[in-house]
């Protein structure tokens, strides 16, 4: 059916000025709101908000616990992109290289934490570290090692490294399934071909998968940059509240006590716009390293 220039556009504005009004609605305006409030000295529940123009930020850059929740966010981000990575990429190689009858089955497996709750990660895994009656605790103690149990969550040299067994639990599934269907695309003759050569699993994997999976797997990884960034502050929350003594407060969780445990959302709104400029200064620099020429057989 012929369009006229004015039809089209008329569709077009149909489909995206909703959609670009969601956008403002959830995005936009929240983020200059907080660039805005970020210059207010506001307890969040007063009608008056005291305009104190930098001394937030001031503050923010003399407060001896910003440095800590910084280190502590980037910890989290190295920990679950090695961790994730190199689990996730093991497994789809497993299930689609391997002819595993189970292979449906371990999809499942592995893809279900995911459509769990952040909050039932961190209860269930708060049980798992339980110094008494945790599996942890209690698995070291059937191996006979018991002189290593501990009380993980309550150690302010274990409490942060704990935290990262359940964030690449329920990570690897997704980002194993993405790289199934990166898998999957690779053309079957290029491994033949790899094995007339005289070329091994291993060299198949490094000359062959690696570089044809390589979107996925970058798209993976500023995906858990992002994702751990903004959004680590709710395993923090559940299962440490960013105790003892501050061992795990990571930005959001600190932001969230500043916030809403102490009523200073204007210091709150602070260091939520240090999230988004680290956020967006970690993705650039990161996009810069990783970026290489698209790789074709």
């Amino acid at each position: 059916m012929v369009q006229s220039k004015k039809q089209r556009y008329l569709f077009l504005a149909f489909c995206l000025v909703p959609t670009f009004l969601m956008f403002a609605l959830f995005t936009l305006y929240p983020l200059f709101n907080g660039l805005y409030y970020s210059f207010f000295q506001w307890s969040g529940s007063s009608s008056l908000a005291e305009f104190t123009g930098f001394d937030n930020y001031r503050k923010l850059f003399n407060d001896e616990i910003i440095p800590a929740t910084i280190w502590h966010d980037y910890f989290l981000v190295i920990t679950k992109i090695i961790g994730i990575m190199i689990l996730a990429t093991f497994f789809a190689v497993a299930l689609t290289q391997m002819r595993i009858k189970e292979a449906p089955f371990y999809r499942i497996v592995f893809f279900f934490p995911n459509i769990m709750s952040v909050v039932v990660i961190g209860i269930l895994w708060m049980f798992i570290y339980n110094p008494s009656l945790g599996l942890v605790n209690s698995g070291l103690e059937f191996l006979g090692l018991g002189e290593w149990t501990k009380a993980w969550l309550g150690n302010e040299k274990w409490a942060l490294p704990s935290l990262v067994l359940p964030s690449v639990w329920a990570g690897i599934g997704l980002f194993m399934l993405m790289l199934m269907g990166g898998i999957s695309n690779i053309s079957k003759s290029y491994y033949e071909a790899a094995e007339i050569d005289g070329a091994n699993g291993w060299q198949q994997f490094w000359k062959i998968t690696l570089p044809l999976v390589w979107p996925q797997i970058k798209i993976s990884i500023l995906y858990i940059i992002i994702t751990t960034l903004n959004g680590s502050f709710i395993i923090v929350q559940v299962m440490t509240k960013g105790g003892p003594n501050n061992a795990t407060h990571v930005m959001g969780s600190y932001l969230y006590e500043e916030a809403f445990v102490k009523y200073n959302f204007g210091y709150g709104a602070t260091i939520g716009v240090m999230i988004l400029v680290l956020s967006l200064i970690t993705v650039l620099i990161m996009q810069y390293f990783m970026r290489r020429e698209k790789v074709e057989y």
